[in-house]
C-alpha cells in the first residue's frame, strides 16, 4: 500500500511510521523513533515533542524485568524476563512507551563499580522495544529504599505492632546506612525506622564507603547510565527516582537539592557520550497522590527539559474518587516547574476491575490522561507470585493474586494466559503523534468515535493513530486541514491512520470497524 503513494506523500514518512512489521500484508522493518524533548508551557500545559516537530502522546506500561527485588521465598521467580513476544504484545495494544525499570544495586554492585553486563542487557532490551516502536523511559526504581532492610533475624518489633519489615529494591546494601534503627513496619512500608533513616542519610549526602557522600554516588551512577543510554534516540529519558521517599516537609527542600544535582549528572553524562538532552522525569513525594495539602517542591535549579511525573493512583490505590482534580493539580503543580509537560509514571488498580461492567476506572482514567494531554504508564506489565509486593498476602495466609496482563496460579506458579478483560479495557484508538498542537483528543466506547484535533500544523506535517481493527480498515467519519487518511496494519490485528496536514486548523473522526 505505502509503496503506491504520490511521491510528495512519502517524504519524511519513513521517520514516522514503521516499515511495516512482519505479517500478512507486511514487509520486515524497523520503526524509527524521532528524539523527544519537552516545549514548556506554564499556561496551556506543557508539550512532548518529536525531532519532527509533531506532539507525541506517550501511553504505556511498567516493565519490572530488570529489577532487583528482595525474595520472601528464595524458591520463588521475582520477576519475568522481557521477550519478544512481550514486546509485540505492548505495541499491540498500541502503547508507544515502555518506563523500563532498573535497579541502582545492579547497577552499582560495588561502590564505584558499575556491571556494564547489566547495562548491556538493558541495551538489548531498549533496542528490542524501539524494534516495535516504543520509547523507553530508564527508571531508577526503588520502593522503601532497597532490600537490604529487610528485618533481621529475630528482631523484636514488639513496640511497632510486630510486624517486621520484609525487603523491598533499590539501593544497594553498602549504601544503605540506617544507624541500626528498626527494620520494624509501621503503617506503611516507607515509615520503618531504618527506611526513613536510610533516606535521610541520603538526603544529607552522608559520607559512605571510601567517605564518599552517598547522594553523591548516585549522582556519578546516573551521569553513567546517561552516557550509556543518551546515544539512543529511542530512549525518551530518565526517571531519576522512583517514588522518592520525602514523606516529611522538612525533606522536600533536600529532595528538590537532590534533583538540582541528579539534573547536572544525567547532562555531564550526555555532553561525555556526546548527544543531545533527553527528558528528566522528576517525582514529587511518594505521599502526594494521597495527601491532596503536602506541598510542592521549593524551586530548585534545573532546565526546561524535564517533565512532572507524579503517580495517578487516586481511585485505584490511594483514597478518593478518581476524578479530574487531580489531573488539575499535576498540571498546576507542573506548571510551578516552568511548565513543564506531565506524564503519570504509574497508574492503574486491581485487574479484576476491568471485568465489572459496572466499574469504569480503567476507561475513565484513559478518558482524563486524554482530556489533559497527559502521558501515563500502567504498572505493570507482568508481576511474579515472589514478587515482595505479595509478601503481605502470603503473610495473611492468602494465596497472592498478582497485577499486570498475566494471570499467574500462584498455588501451581502458572502464566494461565492474559487477562482480556483488561486488554480489552486499555486497547484503544490512540493518539501517537499529532502534526501539531493538539487541541483535543478523546474515544468514546459507547459511540465507538475517536476525534483528534488541534490550532495548527505545519503543512507536510504528519498525523499518526493507532487503531484497532479485527477485519478491516477503520472508517474515517470527517476530517479537515489533512490530506487523504491512509491506514497500514501493525501488530495485533490493528491499523496505523496516516495523514498529512495541509497548514493551518485540522481534525479527524474516525471508527473501528
Amino acid at each position: 500500500m505505502l509503496r503506491s503513494l504520490p511521491p510528495l506523500l512519502t517524504i519524511g514518512l519513513l521517520a514516522c511510521i514503521p516499515a511495516l512489521p512482519p505479517g500478512p500484508g507486511g514487509e520486515d522493518g524497523a520503526f524509527r523513533l524521532p528524539a523527544l524533548h519537552a516545549e514548556p508551557d506554564p499556561v496551556e500545559g506543557g508539550r512532548i515533542v518529536d525531532a519532527l516537530g509533531r506532539e507525541v502522546l506517550l501511553r504505556g506500561v511498567n516493565v519490572n524485568a530488570f529489577v532487583e527485588y528482595w525474595a520472601y521465598d528464595p524458591g520463588l521467580v521475582t520477576t519475568y524476563p522481557l521477550t519478544g513476544a512481550d514486546a509485540d504484545a505492548i505495541a499491540g495494544i498500541g502503547w508507544n512507551v515502555v518506563r523500563l525499570l532498573i535497579s541502582w544495586s545492579r547497577v552499582e554492585p560495588e561502590p564505584g563499580v558499575y556491571d556494564e553486563a547489566y547495562l548491556d542487557a538493558v541495551e538489548s532490551a531498549v533496542r528490542l522495544l524501539e524494534s516495535r516502536g516504543l520509547y523507553s523511559i530508564v527508571d531508577l526504581h526503588q520502593d522503601a529504599w532497597g532490600a537490604s532492610l529487610a528485618a533481621r533475624p529475630g528482631e523484636d518489633c514488639s513496640a511497632f505492632g510486630n510486624l517486621p519489615a520484609v525487603g523491598w529494591d533499590g539501593a544497594p546494601a553498602w549504601a544503605t546506612l540506617d544507624g541500626g534503627a528498626p527494620r520494624c513496619q509501621v503503617g506503611i512500608r516507607e515509615l520503618s525506622p531504618a527506611v526513613v533513616a536510610a533516606f535521610r542519610a541520603f538526603f544529607a549526602d552522608a559520607p559512605g564507603p571510601g567517605g564518599i557522600g552517598l547522594r553523591t554516588r548516585y549522582v556519578r551512577m546516573l551521569r553513567h547510565v546517561a552516557e550509556r543510554f543518551a546515544p539512543h534516540d529511542a530512549v525518551a529519558g530518565y526517571d531519576v527516582m522512583n517514588e522518592p521517599n520525602a514523606i516529611f516537609v522538612d525533606q522536600l527542600e533536600p529532595l528538590a537539592d537532590f534533583y538540582a544535582a541528579a539534573i547536572q549528572g544525567i547532562r555531564a553524562g550526555e555532553s561525555d557520550a556526546g548527544a543531545p538532552r533527553r527528558l528528566v522525569f522528576l517525582e514529587p513525594s511518594i505521599s502526594w497522590a494521597g495527601n491532596e495539602s503536602f506541598p510542592v517542591l521549593p524551586p530548585f535549579a534545573r532546565d526546561d527539559q524535564i517533565v512532572y511525573a507524579p503517580h495517578l493512583y487516586q481511585g485505584g490505590l490511594d483514597p478518593g474518587p478518581l476524578e479530574a482534580g487531580a489531573f488539575e493539580r499535576a498540571r498546576s503543580e507542573a506548571a510551578l516547574l516552568g511548565g513543564a509537560p506531565v506524564l503519570s509514571g504509574e497508574w492503574g488498580s486491581d485487574p479484576g476491575r476491568a471485568a465489572d461492567p459496572d466499574d469504569d476506572y480503567f476507561e475513565l482514567h484513559q478518558s482524563l490522561q486524554d482530556e489533559f494531554r497527559i502521558g501515563a504508564t500502567l504498572w505493570t506489565w507482568r508481576e511474579a507470585c515472589g514478587d515482595p509486593h505479595k509478601a503481605g498476602e502470603v503473610r495473611a495466609g492468602q494465596v497472592p493474586r498478582v497485577w499486570g496482563l498475566f494471570e499467574v496460579d500462584c498455588e501451581t506458579h502458572t502464566i494461565t494466559g492474559p487477562r482480556e478483560a483488561l486488554r480489552a479495557a486499555l486497547r484503544r484508538p490512540l493518539l501517537r503523534a499529532a502534526p501539531g498542537p493538539i487541541g483535543r483528543v478523546a474515544w468514546s466506547p459507547t459511540t465507538a468515535r475517536f476525534e483528534a484535533r488541534g490550532p495548527a500544523a505545519e503543512p507536510g506535517q504528519t498525523l499518526l493513530v493507532f487503531v484497532p481493527a479485527d477485519r478491516l480498515p477503520p472508517e474515517v467519519l470527517d476530517h479537515s486541514g489533512l490530506q487523504s487518511v491512509l491506514f497500514t496494519r501493525t501488530y495485533g490485528n490493528a491499523y496505523f491512520a496516516l495523514a498529512w496536514a495541509q497548514g493551518g486548523p485540522w481534525h479527524l473522526t474516525l471508527r473501528p470497524r
